[in-house]
């Protein structure tokens, strides 16, 4: 029997773990898939995803994850959108159904997994500084205040940009009676239980983008980048008394969240994010 098939597309997309981890699900769910990444031209994308989704002949194109600059295209070429995609405005899971294109945004599902589960972290109630306004952070931003924190401030360079993320889920804010706000960089408030590095600093080799006195001690401080390019970012959090968490945690739980919607198995994670941090370490 042919095995369905899935790919991770990007550009660039030769760093991607996503390989690995599915690989494991699949070993361990004892699921016959086959995954691999797929570079998509900057100009093309649509018609990339066309083509691979046609082409049959090494067996069906079941569904891709979608990573960077294509998040917001993929959104719109689906049929059917999921609540959490819609509202993020970007999805990074497409699913090839012969019934219409679907696709859905498992990021903020991944972290919240990440911190509850892998860091025992109960965001109820807590003050959570967001920095950051782009895709990584409106992915995020929902599943965050559905945790029902007393405040969420979404912190960014472009005031604008904040506004809008912070505008388009205001209900989400009032249905977890949470405070939601927008703030500048320089001046997001102080002593927050929880810091997410959302913005692209990290990736650019930036400095930290907002004082220190953001991050409470004892604080939990999370990247949402991994490998070297976090480091900066975990070094300060942890000479502030915080403890530091880097984004492999959400990269495997968004994986598992897309395995369970293509394939209805939820895989074990643990072992999975074990594996990876050892690959990652070896690899730095």
């Amino acid at each position: 029997m042919t095995p369905d098939r899935y790919f991770v597309l990007g550009n660039p997309v030769a760093h991607s773990h996503s390989p690995f981890i599915h690989a494991d699900f699949a070993a361990q769910t004892q699921q016959q898939l086959v995954y691999d990444r797929r570079l998509c031209p900057l100009d093309g994308f649509a018609e990339a995803v066309r083509a691979l989704a046609a082409d049959t002949a090494g067996g069906p194109v079941r569904g891709c994850n979608v990573t960077v600059p294509f998040k917001l295209q993929a959104l719109r070429l689906a049929g059917q959108v999921s609540a959490r995609a819609r509202l993020a405005g970007a999805a990074n899971v497409l699913s090839f159904d012969p019934q219409g294109w679907q696709a859905d945004n498992t990021d903020g599902a991944g972290l919240v997994q990440d911190l509850t589960q892998h860091a025992q972290w109960d965001v109820r109630g807590q003050r959570v500084l967001l920095i950051g306004a782009g895709g990584a952070a409106a992915g995020v931003l929902g599943p965050l205040l559905a945790c029902n924190p007393s405040q969420l401030v979404v912190a960014n360079r472009t005031a604008e940009k904040a506004l809008h993320l912070v505008d388009s889920h205001r209900h989400c804010a009032a249905a977890a009676g949470a405070e939601l706000q927008a703030a500048p960089l320089d001046q997001p408030g102080e002593g927050f239980d929880l810091v997410i590095n959302a913005s692209a600093s990290s990736l650019a080799g930036a400095a930290l983008p907002v004082p220190d006195a953001v991050l409470r001690p004892g604080g939990l401080a999370v990247d949402l980048m991994y490998g070297p390019a976090a480091e900066p970012f975990l070094a300060w959090a942890r000479s502030r008394g915080a403890v530091a968490r880097d984004g492999l945690g959400m990269l495997v739980e968004q994986a598992a969240e897309a395995f369970w919607l293509w394939r209805g198995v939820r895989p074990e994670t643990p072992p999975v994010l074990q594996a990876l941090r050892q690959k990652v370490e070896a690899a730095s």
